[in-house]
């Protein structure tokens, strides 16, 4: 009888460490991270894959190590129903309980677009066309200009602003600047949808009838808004350059807004990235040197920090404003009068003069070294 308990005690001995040897090697295959060449490339888990499908896929493409430790910790002490199909990427180093978590989250793929305040639909539009031929999804695309033309034509189509703008002859100031993670199989149409929704989202309907207190229509506000955008990227300065704008259209002074002469250029599809002086002599409607108003529409995407400034500018006498050389924040200058404006105009330029020596200089210096 002795000698059977012995027996038991060493059958028992030896259960408690295999299971403490397996406990141990469970343990550490499941937190070993290992490092791994698809950390960029999406793994696709299909609907309808079971568990073992899964871990043997993430064990082909080098994910994980061995798929058995992850296998044996699903099937005893895991969820095996809760690993989700969809379209992942795992980091490198990953261990096998660290994928198991992404898997039990759930991922899609996303693409992501950056819209940036201030861009011309022109802009939009080629990036649009070189994000559409470019995805991994485009099969048989055009080229990107001939994709940007008919993307430029389909910013033609105000149905979705009519009720705001209805005098609105296509979407430009309308289509909402931000970063937009999409689905890689949105289409340009949809793309420009969601910007017009989120500009729709932004925009308030008591701004409608601030605008209408103001005599001014929101096709207007947003025209205005749009020259502010263009005009300074300082959002505490904004109110200050829309009071400049409304005391000129208030005196019949021209606004003289450079930008709305590149704005003439890309429409005219000759922009070269310099302002030249048929741009400024153009009798295009929206020339702000030669006609006082504002333009028939908008000429870039708004934020609301240039809504709300159209609709709320500060009071003051200045009507005129020049880049503030001395912080070089982009931030103004800002005066009442053509004389203290033509001081500060002419520090500007012998600042701009400057500029372009120290780059003409480094320039000829880098071209030294080639």
């Amino acid at each position: 009888m002795k000698k059977v308990f012995i027996a038991l005690g060493i059958v028992v001995f030896c259960l408690i460490a295999l299971t403490g040897v397996g406990a141990y090697w469970l343990d550490r295959s499941l937190n070993a991270p290992k490092e791994h060449d698809k950390a960029e490339t999406y793994i696709v888990i299909e609907k309808g894959s079971t568990p073992s499908q899964i871990i043997t896929k993430l064990t082909t493409e080098g994910i994980l190590e061995s798929s058995t430790p992850t296998l044996v910790y699903l099937k005893t002490f895991g969820n095996p129903e809760g690993l989700k199909a969809g379209d992942y990427k795992f980091p490198s180093p990953i261990s096998p309980i660290q994928a198991l978590g992404i898997l039990a989250k759930g991922q899609e793929r996303v693409m992501r677009i950056v819209i940036p305040e201030g861009f011309t639909r022109f802009d939009i539009a080629k990036r649009l066309a070189e994000w559409n031929v470019n995805r991994p999804e485009a099969n048989s695309m055009p080229p990107v200009d001939v994709e940007q033309k008919r993307i430029l034509g389909l910013m033609d189509d105000t149905s979705l602003i009519k009720d705001i703008a209805p005098e609105a002859k296509n979407l430009e100031g309308y289509m909402y600047p931000s970063t937009y993670d999409l689905d890689p199989s949105s289409t340009p149409e949809k793309i420009i949808a969601t910007m017009v929704v989120q500009f729709r989202k932004v925009w308030k309907p008591e701004w409608t009838a601030k605008a209408k207190t103001m005599n001014r229509t929101p096709h207007e506000i947003v025209t205005i808004a749009s020259l502010i955008e263009t005009e300074t990227g300082v959002p505490t300065e904004r109110p200050i350059v829309a009071g400049v704008i409304y005391n000129r259209l208030s005196k019949g002074i021209p606004l003289g807004i450079d930008q709305t002469a590149v704005y003439i250029a890309k429409m005219e599809n000759r922009w070269d990235g310099t302002i030249n002086r048929s741009d400024l002599d153009s009798t295009s409607p929206y020339n702000t040197r030669k006609y006082a108003g504002i333009p028939p529409g908008p000429i870039s995407s708004v934020s609301e920090s240039s809504i709300e400034a159209a609709l709320n500018p500060a009071t003051s006498d200045y009507v005129y404003y020049v880049r503030n050389v001395q912080l070089n924040d982009g931030s103004h200058w800002f005066y009442s009068s053509a004389a203290e404006f033509e001081r500060g105009k002419a520090e500007y330029q012998r600042w701009l003069e400057k500029e372009r020596e120290e780059k003409r200089a480094n320039d000829a210096i880098s071209n030294s070294n080639q």
